[in-house]
């Protein structure tokens, strides 16, 4: 079942090996847990609902404390932080659960005459606060469209599948597999997170080299909003003036909600397989990395750890003979203190396969890359979807876990990265308190890369302070990044969390035209409120 009070399926744990605990410790003290709340404690915490829900609508709508609690935070650390201590602040005042659109929209009909304040929740995944209620005076309905979960339609010519938005990424790959195909798309919350949040978020997957981000796969769908039912229809191309696809593509729920995704899939690859080079140092492995994407060597996904985070990978990994069999043979080969471990796959046919890993490697070797072969690409590949698991396993040891990502251009890469992580590791000095940091960069492309840094402190004495502690890290970072070329989401969206720091990116005219939109659709202001931008206020612009 899954977990009311953090990430995926409850009968799941990732262990730690004792080399790891040990390596956190001397990085940053011991750890020492918070007591959890209880569901019980909470569900007794949640006040009666304001909802008064029509009979024609009563077997949609859920009203129950349990199911309030279950919807009612994402997985940012600031809601982890609020389930576990049992502090939720805001809860729904009720759930529906459609199971088509035309459901959807009897629901919108009814909010929109009763003033009730909106809230669309895919799979629940959302690190930026994109689903957390907010007290606006108003009754709250969130929309959760787990039961849109299937495959509506496949076109096999002209390779578009249509899915419920509620599909979750497993139903995703599975429904299509079953005929053949793949979508590709495999964010590290696949387990969890649907397709209708990776179009409103703009989502990115782990293979997107091949396969393309969520905006390259969307073909359309359909929306539904205040204003009536928005069809998108599918063109392999348009110059008929601005792509409306487009303006829903990251609207996070401010202009509908999005009820069918048509998605641009693929035949399922022959072959696919994920190799590991090491090299001895940042500058060559960035390089190198580099070098892949801009010469087009068609690889599937590259994933590049600095030196930081491969210490941290092999320390937490295992198997510590194996380990030293590892050390050993790459320092006999010039990758030793400062290595980088590079991770990439290739997919497609045995004949795309073969040049491509021929043309990695040769390239790989000419920046004094170490090729180690597939063993420890088969292990990414067989966990790269449980380490959103690592924090529980964490917390129970007392410390927490969180990431920061960004993207930037090449020529800021270093730069960026360098003061993210001197933010990050001195952020806490002042209260005598270490922070690990390390960081590799997950999405390529000719222009530039993403960044995406895990931070890991100590739980503080009281769920508070270790807040406290979050927001000090995570602010100030967050001003770090948008002051200085970095987008302030290549991946996670804006939601609540990073909408104060969403007009130095845009500019005024951005945030006016993004406004506008969004008020053309819900001049009430009653979908998601808060998200992307404050409509009370929309005061909040950090400050340098």
């Amino acid at each position: 079942m899954r977990r009311w009070n953090g990430w995926g399926d409850d009968s799941f744990n990732l262990e730690m090996p004792d080399q790891g605990m040990e390596f956190l410790a001397d990085r940053v003290g011991a750890g020492h847990p918070l007591q959890d709340a209880t569901l019980e404690n909470v569900c007794a915490r949640v006040p009666a609902s304001r909802l008064t829900v029509p009979a024609e609508l009563a077997s949609l709508i859920d009203t129950t404390a349990e199911i309030r609690v279950r919807h009612a935070r994402g997985q940012s650390l600031a809601d982890w932080l609020a389930m576990r201590s049992g502090d939720f602040g805001v809860f729904p005042d009720g759930v529906a659960q459609p199971q088509s659109s035309d459901d959807v929209q009897s629901l919108l009909t009814w909010a929109a005459a009763e003033k009730i304040h909106v809230i669309p929740y895919g799979g629940g995944t959302s690190v930026a606060g994109h689903i957390n209620p907010e007290d606006r005076g108003r009754p709250i309905l969130t929309i959760a469209l787990g039961r849109m979960n299937r495959l509506l339609d496949l076109d096999t010519e002209s390779q578009i599948a249509t899915f419920g938005a509620g599909t979750p990424g497993p139903l995703v790959e599975s429904q299509l597999r079953a005929h053949g195909f793949t979508l590709g798309h495999f964010p590290q919350s696949f387990e969890l997170s649907t397709v209708g949040g990776w179009v409103a978020s703009r989502s990115s997957g782990q293979q997107s080299l091949r396969y393309g981000r969520i905006e390259q796969l969307f073909a359309g769908g359909r929306i539904e909003t205040l204003q009536g039912t928005l069809e998108i229809p599918t063109f392999p191309a348009s110059s008929a003036g601005p792509d409306v696809r487009e303006m829903i593509l990251g609207s996070e729920g401010r202009i509908g909600v999005i009820t069918e995704v048509k998605v641009r899939v693929t035949p399922l690859p022959e072959k696919e397989r994920f190799h590991v080079v090491f090299f001895p140092d940042w500058d060559s492995a960035r390089t190198a990395s580099r070098l892949l994407v801009q010469n087009r060597i068609p690889l599937s996904m590259l994933r590049l750890s600095n030196a930081v985070e491969t210490e941290t990978q092999l320390a937490l990994a295992g198997h510590p003979t194996l380990i030293g069999l590892l050390e050993r043979f790459l320092s006999a080969r010039g990758a030793s203190e400062g290595k980088c471990m590079m991770t990439f796959g290739v997919t497609g046919s045995s004949r795309q396969c073969r040049h491509a890993l021929q043309e990695a490697r040769a390239l790989c070797k000419a920046h004094n890359g170490v090729y180690t072969g597939t063993r420890l690409g088969d292990k990414w590949a067989a966990k790269r979807f449980t380490m959103p698991y690592l924090r529980e396993a964490l917390w129970q040891m007392g410390y927490a876990v969180d990431t920061l990502e960004t993207a930037t251009d090449w020529d800021n890469v270093d730069n960026l990265l360098g003061r993210i992580e001197a933010n990050l590791r001195d952020g806490l000095a002042e209260r005598q308190e270490r922070t690990h940091v390390f960081t590799h960069l997950s999405h390529f492309y000719s222009q530039g890369c993403s960044i995406y840094t895990t931070y890991v402190f100590r739980v503080a004495d009281s769920y508070e302070e270790t807040l406290d502690r979050w927001r000090t890290l995570k602010e100030s970072t967050s001003r770090v990044i948008a002051h200085n070329g970095g987008t302030i989401s290549h991946q996670h969206g804006v939601g609540k969390d990073h909408a104060p720091y969403l007009p130095v990116e845009k500019g005024e005219l951005g945030m006016l035209a993004i406004r506008s939109l969004c008020n053309a659709f819900d001049p009430g202001a009653l979908l998601n409120p808060g998200t992307l931008f404050d409509t009370e206020t929309d005061t909040r612009e950090p400050t340098k």
